[in-house]
C-alpha cells in the first residue's frame, strides 16, 4: 500500500508522518487490496482537517474528519474509512455469493 501525505498550513513532522502510516495499517490488516491513498493534512484556522482518498480493486473510497487536535482528526478519518472498508468488503462477498446462488437456480 502506497500512502501519500500532503499538508496544507501544517508541518508534516516525522511524528505526524509515523502516526499516520500506523494507524493507515490498521486498514490494510482488514483489507488488503487497498492500492494507494492520499491523504491531505490540513489546518483552517481552529479546526484541524484530515481526508482520504482510499483506492481499491475497482473502487475509490473518500472521508475526511474535523477537530480541534490533528491526532484526534486522523483517528477519526481512520475509523470512518475503517467502516467504509468493511462495508466494501462485505459487499464484495454478498456480490459473489448472490451470482452463486443464481447460478443454481437457473440449472
Amino acid at each position: 500500500m502506497q500512502i501519500n501525505l500532503t499538508g496544507h498550513h501544517v508541518d508534516l513532522t516525522e511524528a505526524l508522518r509515523n502516526y499516520v502510516n500506523e494507524k493507515f495499517e490498521r486498514l490494510e490488516r482488514h483489507f488488503d487490496n487497498v492500492i494507494d491513498v492520499h491523504v491531505i493534512l490540513t489546518v483552517e484556522k481552529l479546526q484541524q482537517k484530515a481526508e482520504a482518498n482510499l483506492l481499491l480493486s475497482g473502487n475509490s473510497i473518500h472521508a475526511e474528519a474535523t477537530h480541534t487536535d490533528m491526532y484526534a482528526a486522523i483517528d477519526a478519518l481512520v475509523d470512518k474509512l475503517d467502516r467504509q472498508v468493511v462495508k466494501h468488503k462485505e459487499k464484495l462477498k454478498d456480490h459473489h455469493r448472490a451470482e452463486g446462488s443464481h447460478r443454481n437456480h437457473i440449472e
